[in-house]
């Protein structure tokens, strides 16, 4: 396991710098300076981070531009007018539907709070294990509106429904991980870096199978768990860093 950690912290160095930001959707968080800009965006590129990263990329900088690129002051001062040019937008099975209600939810929730950070932390104390009430409590929250699309809740997981809720996972590793190697914004503090869990989408699943982490390659909330376990041993603090290990192996280096 020794020589284990060494490779994944080898791997975590070399990819956890800005050299890696580019290639990634977490560079869509990263055109924004204001932290209410970087939260919303950031919410968007985590939400369509799925299917070739290009197209991601892409798709979210079109969203953008339908915001001015001011995601803040957009969902919090549009009108109805602004919002028709966003009827046609769809990336994957992502569609206007979603986006509308998307924006509705964000509406409602900054016309009363400053960030996004108390949309997770309202269910989430300092002394939880890891982030699974935090998840759950938001996604009964984004669906609090009585007039939620039934079809958008397949774009907003749940541990509740056995999700490995990868996507709201690297969502909260972009907001709560230390930003000293300027790559995470470290804006949270309500939620530990320890409690975080480790994204996992089927490229991890076989990476960390291959590696001895896992026994199977199954793409859920307990695999979820039981890597991020495994993930501690290595370091306690920030078992989440060894996303960019296992990510980049699985997906650039096709790693076998």
């Amino acid at each position: 396991m020794q020589n284990l950690k060494k490779f994944l912290d080898l791997k975590v160095k070399e990819y956890n710098n800005p050299n890696f930001i580019a290639q990634d959707p977490i560079c869509i968080p990263h055109l924004f300076s204001k932290p209410q800009d970087i939260e919303i965006a950031g919410f968007f590129a985590a939400t369509l981070a799925w299917g070739n990263r290009t197209s991601i990329i892409n798709s979210c900088k079109k969203l953008l531009l339908f915001m001015d690129n001011s995601p803040h002051q957009f969902i919090t001062q549009h009108t109805s007018a602004d919002l028709k040019p966003m009827q046609n937008f769809v990336h994957r099975t992502f569609n206007a539907t979603d986006l509308l209600y998307f924006i509705e939810f964000l509406k409602m929730h900054f016309s009363q709070n400053n960030s996004l950070q108390n949309a997770f932390t309202n269910t989430h104390s300092l002394q939880n294990i890891n982030v699974e009430n935090a998840l759950t409590g938001f996604n009964k929250y984004f669906f609090s509106l009585e007039f939620a699309p039934q079809r958008t809740q397949k774009h907003v997981a749940s541990p509740a429904k056995k999700s490995a809720c990868k996507r709201l996972n690297m969502y909260l590793r972009w907001m709560v991980r230390s930003n000293e190697t300027n790559v995470d914004f470290g804006l949270w503090k309500n939620i530990l870096p320890a409690q975080l869990i480790c994204p996992l989408d089927v490229h991890v699943a076989n990476v960390a199978c291959r590696l001895g982490l896992l026994e199977n390659n199954n793409s859920n909330w307990n695999n979820a768990v039981t890597l991020t376990q495994k993930l501690k041993k290595f370091d306690k603090n920030d078992p989440a860093k060894y996303d960019f290990a296992l990510f980049t192996l699985g997906v650039i280096e096709k790693f076998k």
